[in-house]
């Protein structure tokens, strides 16, 4: 039964989707096994991404992006996901560093940066997790004092993405240690910059292409003018209007492994037999992969309704923190059962199944973990909102 076509695709975006489906198919999907085996995918991909127009497809045209919306962004997530990657970081590069110097910095930052970024030249990172600090953004230690016409940052960051290659980091620092979330900034830093160093990527169950990386900063001095805002204290803020889209990206990759994983199973069900007969004719799997249909559907019902308030400017923090909760939620008790219906070739790391049972399960604790999206939910629910009248 084909999936119907969501709402908000138009023929710019169907178009948008063949590039990105041959760039998925010819350059990611027979590389999968290297990136995993590299703990990082090849550089020359960002370089080959960004000649096609694949990166930064929501920037504005002026600053070397596509000009498009969010959707595009999610169609690029998608096509990823369908080929069973979840080693090129690109999402977190176009659809959120990219963001918030478009959104934050001062023209000279944008004109430095985006271009870069949009073409494969530089790849971003965003620097929020610490050692000790998760969820917990109002308490990170990382400083950033001012001297003179410079900051000097020192501290440390755990768990970040494309950290390995990142020719570029946004920093969440404390600019005022005093203060909580008003002492929050983000900062600009190049990683030529003296005083920066890489750690290890780190050793993770899934995901295991992505160059997850710890990071450091000993003394490293950049530019005031690496500020993002107009004045020191605006990080928190700017964190909070920026993380409903990367809510929503996370969703976007999961409903995308639902879909993929119900076509794997459902081959998988056809062919493989057990006594006598294809494994798909039995009862109980028919039920099963009639539940699997089932969850994927409703999911992208949900998250198709999310894109077009996105676009629109029109998605909520709570909506976003739902979308964000219900998909990852789905999306592992989805691998989980794609998994149990491929019987002990589920477990072979060689199996798609497998990889995305294991790379599924941080979806759960990135962006916002579960507990911390319920809580953000809770806080807007009030009597009388709920039913529509």
């Amino acid at each position: 039964m084909a999936r119907p076509v969501s709402r908000w695709m138009d023929e710019d975006l169907k178009d948008f989707r063949d590039l990105a489906r041959t760039f998925a198919e010819k350059e990611i999907k027979p590389n999968v096994e290297k990136y995993i085996a590299n703990k990082q995918v090849d550089r020359d991909l960002w370089n080959k991404a960004g000649a096609l127009g694949l990166l930064c497809a929501s920037i504005s045209e002026e600053y070397g992006g596509g000009g498009g919306t969010f959707a595009h962004e999610a169609v690029l997530i998608e096509e990823q996901a369908y080929v069973g990657d979840s080693s090129w970081g690109a999402s977190l590069h176009s659809g959120i560093v990219a963001h918030y110097i478009q959104a934050y910095g001062r023209e000279e930052q944008k004109q430095i940066w985006l271009p870069k970024l949009a073409s494969g030249e530089a790849v971003g990172a965003i620097a929020m997790t610490e050692p000790g600090t998760g969820s917990d953004l109002q308490n990170v230690k990382t400083k950033a004092i001012k001297d003179g016409n410079e900051y000097v940052i020192n501290g440390s960051k755990t768990f970040i993405t494309n950290g390995a290659q990142a020719d570029v980091v946004v920093v969440v620092a404390k600019t005022n240690p005093e203060e909580a979330a008003a002492g929050i900034s983000l900062i600009i830093v190049p990683t030529d910059t003296p005083g920066f160093s890489r750690g290890r990527v780190l050793d993770k169950i899934g995901m295991k292409g992505q160059d997850t990386s710890e990071l450091f900063f000993e003394d490293v001095r950049v530019p005031v003018e690496n500020l993002l805002g107009t004045d020191e204290g605006q990080g928190f803020i700017q964190l909070m209007e920026q993380l409903p889209q990367e809510r929503l990206i996370v969703a976007v990759s999961n409903v995308a492994a639902m879909e993929a994983l119900l076509d794997l199973t459902l081959e998988y069900t056809e062919s493989r037999n057990a006594f006598g007969k294809p494994i798909g004719k039995f009862q109980n799997t028919k039920f099963k992969l009639a539940e699997i249909a089932t969850e994927a559907r409703v999911a992208r019902a949900f998250l198709d309704e999310c894109i077009e308030l996105h676009v629109k400017k029109q998605l909520d923090i709570p909506t976003a923190a739902m979308v964000k909760l219900w998909c990852s939620e789905r999306s592992q008790k989805i691998a989980d059962m794609c998994l149990q219906l491929h019987g002990g070739y589920g477990y072979m790391n060689e199996y798609p199944v497998a990889r995305a049972w294991a790379d599924l399960r941080i979806s759960q604790i990135y962006a916002g973990t579960s507990e911390i999206m319920k809580e953000i939910i809770s806080r807007f629910l009030k009597s009388g909102d709920v039913i529509p009248r």
